[in-house]
């Protein structure tokens, strides 16, 4: 279902049933990381910019995006994307 280099590749996933019955398959959501990583510095957002052109600049791959977020103790992308400031996480976690 995920790409092995995911943050969702190895936390699994769990059945819902929805109102009218219908079961989906949901994926677990990560744990926050309890350390933040250390960072090598910040990146002033400009108008336009998105998480994965951010991420392929500073950590060399698009998708991972999401270390942005766990680095900035952010929640989504989109709660990311709209600080003034985004910290880099030193190295990658891939």
């Amino acid at each position: 279902m995920f790409s092995s280099d995911s943050r969702y590749y190895q936390l699994g996933t769990y059945s819902v049933t929805l109102r009218n019955g219908q079961t989906v398959t949901a994926t677990r959501l990560p744990l926050p990381p309890t350390t933040p990583p250390a960072l090598s510095g910040y990146y002033t957002v400009q108008q336009n910019d998105r998480l994965d052109t951010i991420a392929a600049r500073y950590l060399t791959d698009p998708t991972l995006f999401w270390q942005l977020c766990d680095a900035n103790n952010s929640p989504s992308a989109a709660a990311l994307i709209a600080r003034p400031i985004v910290g880099i996480p030193k190295g990658g976690q891939s």
